[in-house]
């Protein structure tokens, strides 16, 4: 029997260089990011054995590292990024990342996108 687990970072709030305009380019931008990872689960990770599961830590400040350290014209290659270090792992199966800018719009709350990965999808 096997199992798959699923780690969740919700409302991961970062602030980023992100946007094209003038404005944009110099001035850090708030954004929040929420990112979703499977796994397989094996028989040792469910006995409590560290080395058979993923870092969540590690994934999250990899994160902050890319984000808070990069300069992005779009919000696609700032989410593609960041989906890149969720899947910087073998196990990876499948993963999913979310972007919000809040304020992006005048009258919305927030503008997102959303990327995910699929292992054997066909694609690299």
């Amino acid at each position: 029997m096997s199992h798959n687990a699923i780690i969740t970072i919700t409302n991961l709030r970062l602030r980023t260089y992100i946007g094209f305009n003038e404005e944009e380019k110099s001035k850090q931008q708030d954004i929040v990011i929420n990112a979703e990872v499977h796994y397989p689960v094996n028989k040792m990770c469910l006995r409590d054995d560290v080395d058979n599961a993923l870092n969540y830590k590690t994934i999250c400040k990899d994160i902050i590292n890319v984000v808070e350290n990069g300069r992005f014209l779009l919000l696609e290659k700032l989410t593609s990024d960041v989906l890149a270090v969720c899947i910087d792992h073998p196990w990876v199966s499948f993963a999913k990342v979310r972007i919000d800018k809040p304020h992006a719009l005048r009258f919305a709350d927030s503008v997102s996108l959303t990327l995910s990965y699929q292992a054997n999808a066909g694609e690299e």
